[in-house]
């Protein structure tokens, strides 16, 4: 037997099932051949389609909130660092190793400017 590909339908065609399902419940004289699509099936699988969603649902309402509760963290977690950096510049200033110690570079690092000559234009 082929593997079935898992792949999300449309969303307009588990809709379409659902309400398919329930044009079978409404006719009186449905009998099929095949149990496997006998209207206690259909129910089943409705059912089961139902619950799933709703615990899927769940579970991403879950997930949102933890992402949510983590970015928070995050960015509580940068702006304390970026006020300890501004302490170690207050404290040390931004020539000292302690600020280097951070992975900033230092003042004193920076390659000075010389003065700028004077360029001359061409006249074509």
């Amino acid at each position: 037997m082929a593997k079935e590909k898992l792949q999300r339908l449309n969303i307009r065609y588990v809709l379409a099932d659902f309400e398919s399902v329930e044009a079978v419940q409404a006719l009186s004289n449905y009998t099929p051949i095949n149990p496997d699509y006998a209207l206690t099936n259909l129910e089943a699988c409705k059912a089961e389609a139902d619950s799933l969603q709703a615990s899927e649902d769940a579970a991403e309402k879950a997930w949102k909130a933890a992402r949510d509760k983590a970015i928070i963290a995050e960015l509580k977690l940068h702006k304390a660092v970026l006020g300890a950096k501004d302490q170690i510049i207050a404290q040390y200033g931004k020539d000292s190793d302690e600020y280097r110690s951070l992975g900033m570079k230092k003042k004193s690092d920076y390659k000075k400017r010389g003065p700028r000559g004077k360029t001359e234009v061409s006249q074509a």
